[in-house]
């Protein structure tokens, strides 16, 4: 197979562009030559072609699946070398702000959420991968699963790599029944009553997070939604400062009282394992719960179930996140080519089930070929849990983020930039913590707003 290693020429505010990325990464205490990560010469080494892979997802499973996957691209293409190199949800904004400020990119980056690429794309700083899609096979994806990255132009600034339902609700049936809840909540008020009803004992309710980070934000726009509103219109107009909002500002703020006390610093890892140790009765989070609780605590193996969050009422529809986690090239990479002939290779079955099974039910695959497969299909963890996984994957499939927030939404291209502000995060910290009037916080946050998607 051969890609085309047209890089295109520089548009006329790379300038600009670069400047507001030394921005970020600057307000993020990062330096352009990205502490912490590998960029001298010496990352490398000696080979021919070396190529960086970046990911945020690098739990210890995965890790054995992506060293499997580079040993066997590398057997096939003894002149490559390929390193991989890990970064996170809350640290690769700035992390890439200062590589592409730099010019020292990564050559491959994967699980990055679809709007991050689209940011990206938007700038001029990433490669078109149409030809890897149809290397892998557009007859193997779902149907409309690469939709969320077409750009403008209709290109495809990335390819999907796993679907996500990162925010279904977990619950401890065993607590349920101690406690009298009868059925699954399924608005605010059935939610806060149960988790009322559970807690006690050193168990809190729930585990939502209050914290400066991209959980709380994210989180946050869950909830808009399930109140039944928007934080853009599908035109990209702000449309934050509204009814809805102030519903799940006071919907957030209710909740406090049943999470733990360090629930104000909380982010990804704090609200899983607070779920996951038993600390909680529910969770908000995706699939790795499962494989948690059956490393870490598979006592509560048996009693653990989920389903959509709940909303403000039943007449409002669910609405799941979904990050859409990736495969995207930079335009910059030092070998156009080799970067996307290892990003058809991730999707080579033996690898890409591998990879999908270091996280159990967390990563969803986006091959249809790939979820019928007996080798995914008899993990035990997917046996277990045939309900859970198929709601997940129903919700993930129908599911949206800040840069996609519904099927009507043009894509968001400054949605990658509004989380690494934390300025919906803010938000709820000046309600929920210090207490400040909703409805000029809300305005305030409309504002800062406007002013990201003018920048």
């Amino acid at each position: 197979m051969t890609f085309n290693e047209d890089r295109g020429e520089k548009s006329a505010g790379h300038s600009a562009k670069r400047r507001r990325l030394l921005k970020l990464a600057a307000s993020a205490g990062v330096s352009a030559t990205v502490a912490g990560l590998p960029f001298g010469r010496s990352a490398f080494g000696a080979e021919p072609i070396t190529l960086r892979w970046w990911s945020t997802q690098a739990a210890p499973d995965q890790l054995k699946a992506y060293k499997a996957q580079i040993a066997g691209f590398m057997a096939t293409h003894p002149g490559v070398k390929v390193v991989f190199e890990a970064t996170s949800d809350e640290g690769y904004p700035a992390q890439l702000a200062a590589a592409f400020a730099a010019n020292q990119v990564p050559d491959i980056i994967t699980h990055l959420p679809s709007y991050a690429a689209q940011t990206y794309f938007a700038d001029g700083l990433v490669e078109p991968v149409d030809d890897v899609a149809v290397a892998v096979g557009l007859d193997k994806y779902y149907p409309n699963a690469n939709d969320v990255f077409k750009t403008a132009d209709g290109k495809l600034c990335a390819t999907g790599l796993a679907n996500t339902a990162a925010d279904v609700m977990w619950i401890r049936r065993d607590l349920m029944q101690r406690a009298g809840v009868d059925k699954m909540p399924e608005t605010w008020d059935e939610l806060r009553t149960a988790c009322k009803k559970m807690q006690g004992g050193r168990i809190y309710g729930a585990p939502l997070p209050y914290g400066l980070n991209s959980m709380t934000s994210l989180i946050m726009l869950g909830f808009i939604h399930r109140a039944g509103g928007q934080v853009f219109t599908p035109d990209l107009q702000v449309a934050v400062d509204s009814q809805a909002t102030l519903d799940a500002l006071d919907f957030y703020k209710s909740m406090r009282e049943f999470c733990p006390p360090g629930a104000t610093g909380y982010s990804w890892g704090e609200s899983l394992t607070a779920f996951v140790s038993g600390s909680t009765a529910t969770g908000i989070y995706g699939g790795r719960v499962l494989d948690n609780i059956a490393t870490q605590n598979p006592g509560i193996a048996d009693s653990v179930t989920c389903s959509t969050y709940p909303t403000i009422s039943k007449s409002v529809p669910a609405w799941t996140y979904n990050d859409f986690p990736c495969v995207f090239i930079p335009k910059k990479a030092k070998n156009i080519s080799s970067s996307k002939l290892f990003a058809e290779y991730l999707f080579d079955p033996a690898g890409y089930i591998s990879e999908l099974l270091g996280a159990p039910a967390h990563l969803l695959p986006v091959l249809k070929t790939i979820a019928s497969d007996p080798r995914y299909t008899s993990n035990a963890i997917i046996k277990k849990y045939p309900k859970e996984v198929e709601l997940m994957s129903a919700a993930a499939a129908s599911g949206h983020n800040l840069g996609y927030e519904s099927p009507a939404h043009k894509p968001n291209r400054r949605a990658n930039e509004i989380v690494a502000s934390n300025v919906l995060a803010e938000m709820v910290q000046r309600v929920v913590l210090n207490n400040e009037p909703p409805k000029s916080v809300v305005g305030a946050t409309a504002k800062k707003l406007e002013t990201l998607m003018k920048a």
